[in-house]
């Protein structure tokens, strides 16, 4: 990264620039002549008592002292991905939601309220693309009152690592004592070479709802009938079964058809027969259905700590698009008045 100018290292930021990604330089602690530099790439998301607040890639949060600064600017939204399809963030999150509904939704301005019994996050969390319409502080108290009325933790999903993800958000959220609990990422590819990969063979089942055996495979336990509710829900969508010994399926997953989108999810094996090539056929007979019915990008969503899965996905071609995380409201303040009662 080019810091420069007329050969001078330059700090080219202010306090007006919060909100745009920037790249800057600073000394290692200490700051002795002769110390090393460390560089940042990220999201400004606050500058306030000298200390500057840059939120990277993956959701990390990096505070620099202002003092440590010896160079910085702004910087260009991330570059365009070199493989796979172009998509938008919005583009994403949108298809992602339509693959995972809640059973019942409010919307709150530009945000979604999305509730589902507690199953899964996803499906009991709110989706923020773009303004609630009311001071952050009001909505959010909002949020935590319609929540608590079903009975459910208050959970909003936010973005980090994309041109119009939530970075700021991401920030105003943690300085309220918000709780990042979990940070996944999506990943998207090219549809076709997916559907060209390990030969399925006859002995996968495609249908349109998850059988008994499907189910028992299933990881994710909750309310049946919400479950029910909640796989079942997308445009188009196909469960794959690999039938097993004792009517338990050796594999399973699930994809759903939107448009030029297929976003799969739930791709599960057995233990007694991972590493044999299952979870690859399954994507392979899901993505060739998928390309029959006019898709032609795919995209999944995988945890960072699942290693498994991300050299799988790697190899099959899918790349990181963005992170995106679930922030948990803090317990409330308890209630000076009732002590002792």
């Amino acid at each position: 990264m080019e810091f420069t100018a007329g050969g001078r290292l330059e700090v080219r930021l202010t306090a007006s620039d919060v909100g745009k990604r920037v790249s800057v330089r600073r000394l290692t602690e200490g700051g002795s002549p002769g110390a090393k530099f460390t560089d940042t790439v990220g999201v400004l998301t606050s500058w306030n008592d000298g200390v500057l607040l840059i939120t990277k890639r993956g959701g990390e949060q990096v505070r620099i002292a202002e003092s440590s600064l010896v160079a910085g600017k702004v910087v260009p939204a991330a570059p365009a991905r070199r493989r796979g399809p172009a998509a938008s963030y919005e583009e994403l999150a949108r298809a992602a939601a339509r693959a995972w509904q809640p059973v019942e939704s409010e919307r709150l301005g530009d945000w979604e309220l999305r509730a589902a019994s507690g199953f899964t996050r996803r499906a009991n969390s709110v989706l923020p693309l773009g303004d609630p319409g009311l001071p952050l502080d009001e909505a959010l108290a909002r949020v935590r009152a319609w929540y608590e009325r079903r009975g459910l933790p208050a959970y909003i999903q936010t973005a980090t690592g994309a041109e119009g993800t939530q970075e700021l958000l991401c920030a105003e959220l943690e300085a309220r004592g918000w709780v990042r609990e979990v940070t996944a990422e999506m990943w998207i590819a090219g549809l076709a070479p997916v559907a060209d990969g390990v030969d399925p063979g006859d002995g996968i089942e495609l249908t349109r709802e998850p059988g008994e055996a499907w189910l028992g495979r299933y990881q994710r336990k909750g309310a049946r009938e919400v479950a029910l509710k909640v796989l079942s829900s997308g445009p188009s969508v196909w469960f794959a079964t690999v039938p097993g010994e004792g009517g338990e399926p050796d594999a399973i997953g699930r994809c759903v058809v939107d448009g030029r989108w297929a976003g799969f999810a739930a791709v599960e094996v057995a233990p007694s027969r991972r590493r044999q090539g299952l979870a690859s056929a399954v994507m392979t007979a899901l993505s060739r259905r998928a390309l029959e019915e006019g898709a032609s990008a795919a995209w999944l969503q995988v945890e960072t700590d699942n290693e498994g899965a991300r050299a799988l996905y790697g190899r099959m071609g899918f790349a990181a698009h963005h992170a995106y995380h679930h922030y948990r409201a803090p317990d409330p303040e308890p209630d000076p008045d009732q002590a002792g009662h």
